[in-house]
């Protein structure tokens, strides 16, 4: 099992950058896939990005190729997403998650959520 937090949320101006980090807990962080998800006001949670145990595979979705950047550090247990040129569209609460079984399926263990806001 594996307890996430998440931080690093905030108000931003459009065109700006912010780091969101996950500390996760437990010693078998790198035998999991972890990722980003948000979810809008009114909206349905999607998949941001989300990247292999190894850190060798990553995916994101269209809207934030480019702009995202995922990573992880097995021996801080940590998840990073580094968003740049961020856009009013961006403003969402981000969650991190994990998943012991497949890259892009079901995440089974989820964090609180940090809030971004972009200012238009």
């Amino acid at each position: 099992q594996v307890q996430l937090e998440e931080s690093g949320g905030g108000l931003v101006q459009a065109g700006g950058s912010l780091r969101l980090s996950c500390a996760a807990s437990g010693r078998t962080f790198s035998s999991y896939a972890v990722g980003w998800f948000r979810q809008a006001p009114g909206k349905e949670r999607e998949r941001v990005a989300v990247i292999s145990g190894s850190g060798g595979i990553t995916y994101y979705t269209d809207s934030v190729k480019g702009r995202f950047t995922i990573s992880r550090d097995n021996a801080k247990n940590t998840l990073y997403l580094q968003m740049n040129s961020l856009k009013p569209e961006d403003t969402a609460i981000y969650y991190c998650a994990a998943n012991h079984v497949s890259l892009l399926g079901t995440y089974d263990y989820w964090g609180q959520g940090t809030q971004v806001t972009v200012s238009s």
